[in-house]
C-alpha cells in the first residue's frame, strides 16, 4: 500500500509540472475514489475479477467511461509499485538462471497453464488455437512459482502447438 501511495504521490507530482494542467490539483469535481485505499481496490477489483468498464463503474458509483479512464491510469502505477515491492514476476526466459540462482534453498512449482481465447475468425488462426483437451480455443503460459505461490517468472503467450 506504501508503495502504491508513493507512485500515486509521483504521478500527481509529474502532472502538476504539466504546462498543459488547466487547472490546479484538486481543482475541479471531486472523484469518487477520494482515499488512496479506494483506488487501490478499484485496481485491485478489476484485476482479480476482470468485469467489464459498465459493471466496474456500477460497482464504484460512476460510468463506463470513468471507470475505463481510472483504469488506465490506476493500472501502470499498480504496475509500479510491484516493481518497487520486487513483486512482479520476470518475463524474460533468458534470465531464468539468474533468477533461480537469487533462491537457493528454495523449492519451486514449474506448470502451465491454458486460457481461453474468443474464437479466431481465420481458419488457420482457429487451427493454431485449439485445444483438444479443452475442446476450446486457448493459448499457453509457463509459470514457475515459490511453494508459497509467488510467481517468479511468467513466459510469454503461446498458442497450441
Amino acid at each position: 500500500m506504501k508503495s502504491f501511495e508513493l507512485t500515486w504521490k509521483e504521478s500527481i507530482a509529474s502532472s502538476v509540472d504539466n504546462p498543459k494542467q488547466q487547472r490546479a490539483y484538486g481543482a475541479g469535481r471531486k472523484s469518487e475514489l477520494a482515499l488512496i485505499e479506494d483506488k487501490l481496490l478499484f485496481i485491485l477489483v478489476y484485476f482479480r475479477l476482470y468485469p467489464t468498464r459498465a459493471v466496474q463503474g456500477y460497482l464504484f458509483g460512476f460510468s463506463q467511461a470513468q471507470a475505463n479512464e481510472w483504469v488506465h491510469r490506476l493500472s501502470p502505477l499498480l504496475n509500479q509499485a510491484l516493481r518497487y515491492e520486487k513483486c512482479l514476476p520476470e518475463r524474460d526466459p533468458s534470465q531464468l538462471k539468474t533468477v533461480l540462482m537469487g533462491y537457493p534453498s528454495l523449492e519451486f512449482i514449474i506448470d502451465g497453464t491454458e486460457r481461453g481465447i474468443n474464437r479466431p475468425k481465420h481458419k488457420e488462426s482457429q487451427k493454431e488455437n485449439y485445444s483438444g483437451k479443452k475442446k476450446a480455443h486457448t493459448v499457453k503460459n509457463n509459470i514457475i512459482t515459490e511453494m508459497n505461490g509467488k510467481v517468479v517468472l511468467l513466459s510469454d503467450t503461446y498458442e497450441e502447438a
